[in-house]
């Protein structure tokens, strides 16, 4: 299989009991077959480090408006669109097996979205405004 990105051979790699395929040696791109990106970013004992080994290369420029083919699916494009509601990050993603391409960075990315966005969701579950928590960390400062 292919990386949509720079056409490169994909390599298969186990990441947190899952099977993906990622773009070693080339733009370090990573492909996630249907619900194989929900299952690995379920797994919050899942370490990033092993994500960052992927080697790439530093002489490759990958073009990020270029329309891409699905490496599983003959004749398919991946369409690019927001990976959630905040829109920080988008991702490829294909309409017709369900598999996600993320570039170099992107997954990093999401997982650090997910972060702030459940660390806001408590903060606010708290019921305490922003205000309320910088004067009482303030006042603990201050002891």
């Amino acid at each position: 299989m292919n990386c949509p990105a720079c056409a490169h051979e994909l390599t298969e790699i186990k990441f947190g009991g899952v099977n993906i395929d990622a773009c070693q040696g080339g733009c370090g791109g990573l492909w996630f077959d249907a619900f194989e990106l929900k299952r690995v970013d379920e797994q919050h004992e899942v370490q990033d480090e092993h994500m960052l080994r992927i080697q790439r290369d530093p002489k490759l420029v990958v073009d990020h408006t270029r329309k891409r083919d699905c490496p599983r699916c003959e004749g398919v494009k991946l369409k690019r669109h927001f990976f959630s509601a905040q829109k920080r990050v988008e991702v490829d993603h294909c309409p017709n097996c369900g598999g996600y391409w993320l570039d170099a960075g992107e997954l990093e990315k999401i997982r650090e979205e997910k972060y702030l966005t459940t660390k806001t969701a408590k903060t606010k579950e708290s019921g305490l405004s922003m205000e309320a928590i910088r004067f009482l960390y303030q006042q603990k400062l201050e002891q």
